[in-house]
């Protein structure tokens, strides 16, 4: 499990036989993940590949915690709901200093439903985690997106029209930072907002799809005011372009 490794500063507040682990759905809702016997370990004796992100923690660098699925709360898991409390940063709370307001027990765990194309938005960074119905959905569906900086505010529109639709040309972003892109790749790496702005039909067309990312660069002007930088090359030049490289 990922959280039995923790940085050296953690310590202080995860003095506690027990761990209850909390996930955050995409609806914003807190529901336990499961409930945990923790035994501290002392610090890294070797480097720890990250099993969630890319990532690795060196020798040395971050305490270890055996963490034990324990049999109590866990028919709780996935079912239950608490209200977290106004402080979402601290990731970290003991309950015995925090009482918490149990929101709901579910008779059972179900996915959220997707909320549809023209509603759906998300940090690239939570992509991974989006119920497996929602990323089935994303990756069968074809189109145009539109990315938005928190941090410079700028936005770039792209289109998914290649093997794993909408969700495969996502986490190209999410494993490299830029997806190729110029203007993306010039920036520091940020957690981008993504959402839909046009899903193409079944029968539409490489084309297609390109002529409808042009039109929405035009709309929202993401050339002039953004970070697309292509010129909009119609795809049969496309296709000559790419035969002669």
């Amino acid at each position: 499990m990922y959280q039995g490794t923790q940085s050296f500063g953690n310590k202080p507040k995860l003095q506690a036989r027990y761990w209850a682990s909390f996930v955050v759905t995409p609806a914003g809702e807190t529901l336990l993940a499961g409930f945990y016997r923790c035994r501290y370990l002392g610090p890294s004796t070797e480097d720890r590949v990250w099993p969630h992100a890319d990532g690795i923690d060196l020798a040395g660098t971050c305490d270890i915690y055996d963490l034990a699925l324990e049999e109590q709360l866990n028919d709780l898991a996935g079912r239950l709901v608490i209200d977290w409390g106004a402080s979402e940063r601290a990731w970290i709370q003991r309950a015995d200093n925090q009482n918490k307001t149990v929101l709901e027990i579910r008779a059972a765990f179900q996915e959220p439903e997707f909320p549809g194309f023209g509603r759906f938005l998300s940090p690239l960074s939570t992509l991974e985690g989006l119920p497996l119905s929602w990323r089935t959905t994303l990756s069968n569906s074809r189109g145009v997106y539109l990315l938005t900086c928190p941090k410079t505010k700028e936005q770039y529109v792209g289109a998914a029209y290649g093997e794993g639709g909408f969700y495969g040309r996502w986490l190209a972003y999410v494993h490299g930072g830029h997806g190729g892109n110029v203007a993306l790749r010039s920036r520091d790496p940020s957690d981008y907002q993504v959402s839909i702005l046009e899903v193409a039909g079944s029968a539409s067309t490489v084309e297609n799809i390109i002529g409808m990312e042009d039109l929405w660069k035009r709309k929202l002007q993401s050339r002039e005011m953004g970070l697309n930088r292509n010129l909009g090359i119609h795809y049969s030049e496309l296709n000559c372009l790419q035969t002669s490289c």
